[in-house]
């Protein structure tokens, strides 16, 4: 039986912090505060989670591998629904989200068919913030963002006590020093399985692919079918093989996920995925997952904070992006008097936490000192279809996109993980 697409309204709403691990706590309970209660308060995340894939394909293909919060990959295996194969493939699709697949399935034939499977018509979680950077991390290491320290599209690097971006690392420290959990692609490597990522060729040295993805033999092509091909070729032989694919992300920020030109880009997707399908050696597992999921928002309950001063008092500087904000205290700043006065301007219209309190919920899993060093004082998760910005250091484009990701909601947070074995 398919699962049912909830109302928008009910897919806005706020889920309750994914937990890391082999399984999941049933006593943590919900930790969404109440005037933004969900009907649907289940415990998330455990081996339903991004940051287990990897290792529960290490495991499918014959060479366990552990992580700091993932120590059965069996089991992970198992509860994902992988099964063994002489060869795997792994597909990410930037911000394929689950529901706004299953809200568009009529234009994905080839996704549609193997949700027809109920082991694949459902979501797992994604990580918190719900977004790129973090994401490839949580997915690349198997752990989470409180250890690779790689905690939003923008942070403070703890270098030069500024704000740095993630994605080209502008500002930021050296991947490798500030990433500097081995990756699951590092240990395959080190027990001689082959690991290969295909992607565009100008991804192959990127900052991000050193911090989040390094450890695999990178093959660039840059043309969709030419990456599909290099994908399905290096599965003739037994191991690993990372595919990635960009171009739902890039127009739903620019479009938004609603549009035509969305819709479009979808159609490509599920083409390739398909033709990769009928190129795939026989004995091969294609997982099909996402980063994260992608919310249209409405430009007229956009908040900047740069317009606030009730907002800005006791602030230093703003990091993250507009559906989950890092605000960073100033010295001297009572941070919960600061967290007072963001609750009461965000009443219904954000998630405010303190740092700790974050923490303790498990927003960033476990938590490194490093990490520590990176986060905000303050970590506000916009609600509904509200985006927070700050035009003191966001330019217009950025803070009129369409599309946008990186909060808690329903939305954002469920990605697929699709499995065809061919």
């Amino acid at each position: 039986m398919s699962i049912d697409v909830p109302d928008m309204a009910t897919l806005l709403q706020f889920v309750p912090t994914a937990q890391y691990g082999d399984t999941i706590d049933q006593m943590r309970g919900c930790d969404v505060p109440a005037p933004f209660t969900p009907a649907d308060t289940a415990p998330r995340g455990g081996a339903l989670h991004l940051s287990s894939v990897l290792p529960a394909l290490s495991a499918a293909i014959g060479a366990p591998t552990t992580t700091a919060v993932h120590k059965e990959p069996a089991e992970l295996a198992a509860a994902l629904g992988i099964p063994e194969a002489r060869s795997a493939i792994v597909v990410l699709v930037d911000g394929l989200g689950f529901w706004n697949l299953k809200m568009s399935l009529g234009h994905a034939p080839y996704l549609r068919a193997l949700l027809h499977d109920a082991a694949n018509d459902r979501p797992i979680s994604t990580c918190s913030p719900s977004t790129t950077a973090a994401a490839m991390a949580t997915f690349g290491t198997g752990t989470c963002p409180g250890l690779t320290s790689m905690t939003g599209y923008t942070q403070r690097n703890p270098l030069t006590d500024e704000i740095c971006q993630l994605i080209q690392f502008r500002g930021a420290p050296h991947p490798e020093e500030l990433q500097r959990v081995e990756t699951v692609f590092e240990k395959l490597a080190a027990q001689d399985v082959r690991v290969t990522s295909v992607g565009l060729t100008r991804f192959m040295a990127s900052p991000l692919t050193r911090a989040a993805l390094r450890g695999a033999h990178y093959i660039g092509k840059d043309n969709p079918l030419g990456r599909v091909r290099a994908a399905a070729d290096s599965a003739k032989e037994p191991g690993l093989t990372y595919l990635y694919l960009r171009d739902i992300d890039k127009t739903g920020h620019a479009e938004g996920w609603r549009s035509e030109q969305w819709t479009t880009t979808l159609e490509k997707i599920d083409g390739q995925l398909e033709t990769l399908r009928r190129l795939a050696p026989h004995g091969t597992v294609i997982v099909v997952v996402a980063d994260h999921g992608m919310v249209a928002i409405d430009l007229e309950r956009q908040i900047d904070v740069a317009a606030e001063p009730q907002l800005l008092d006791g602030v230093r500087m703003i990091g993250g992006e507009p559906r989950s904000v890092m605000v960073y205290a100033a010295d001297g700043a009572d941070v919960d008097m600061l967290a007072a006065r963001w609750r009461a301007r965000l009443d219904g219209l954000a998630w405010v936490r303190t740092k700790n309190e974050a923490i303790d919920a498990g927003f960033y899993g476990p938590v490194s000192e490093e990490t520590r060093q990176v986060l905000g004082d303050l970590v506000v998760e916009a609600a509904d279809d509200v985006t927070i910005v700050y035009s003191r250091t966001q330019n217009e484009l950025a803070m009129a996109m369409p599309g946008v990701h990186g909060s808690q909601t329903m939305l954002e947070m469920d990605i697929p993980c699709i499995i065809d074995m061919v």
